[in-house]
């Protein structure tokens, strides 16, 4: 379990071989260390922040949305949301801080993009790897001085570079 604790960018995380409980100690220590008790997690000089539900800070929820992906699942007819877990998304949970700190040798698109979520438009920032198809998502504080962190994830899907490079057309001019 503490191996992966020194594991650095672009190696994979080692899970297969845990049982789920210490699969999951060892992805919350790396995500302690790189986010939760890491007092300069910042891009681009501005610090990063996890969202707050109900105004209070939830950082369970952005390490569930790190390992997890949301899949539709069906029950007695009906369609409902729910997060499993996705090895791709957390073998790769120790690339978050390398990619913000903007510290790796790949091929990276950093940029924003106007965003219709929830009947509303919103700005989003992306860190894209193009090489590694690896994707940090930032969402600006309205203050304009800190960012949110939502997510990051693999582009493991048919559908994800093509999207991503639709994101990529419609960038605006500056990053926010």
């Amino acid at each position: 379990m503490p191996f992966n604790l020194i594991k650095t960018y672009p190696d994979l995380l080692e899970l297969i071989h845990l049982s789920e409980r210490d699969g999951k100690i060892s992805l919350r220590k790396i995500f302690d260390r790189d986010v939760t008790d890491n007092h300069t997690f910042m891009f681009r000089e501005k610090q990063i922040r996890p969202t707050k539900i109900d105004g209070k800070v939830d950082l369970g929820r952005v390490f569930n949305h790190l390992i997890t992906e949301e899949i539709d699942v069906e029950e007695d007819g009906d369609i409902f949301k729910k997060r499993v877990f996705e090895r791709d998304r957390a073998q790769r949970l120790h690339w978050l801080k390398p990619h913000v700190d903007e510290v790796i040798p790949d091929t990276i698109e950093v940029f924003s993009v106007e965003e219709r979520k929830a009947r509303k438009n919103v700005i989003t920032t992306y860190i894209y790897n193009v090489t590694q198809k690896y994707v940090v998502v930032l969402e600006p504080q309205r203050s304009g001085t800190d960012y949110y962190l939502l997510t990051a994830y693999y582009l493991n899907k048919k559908y994800g570079v093509k999207q991503m490079n639709k994101k990529l057309k419609k960038r605006l001019p500056e990053l926010s």
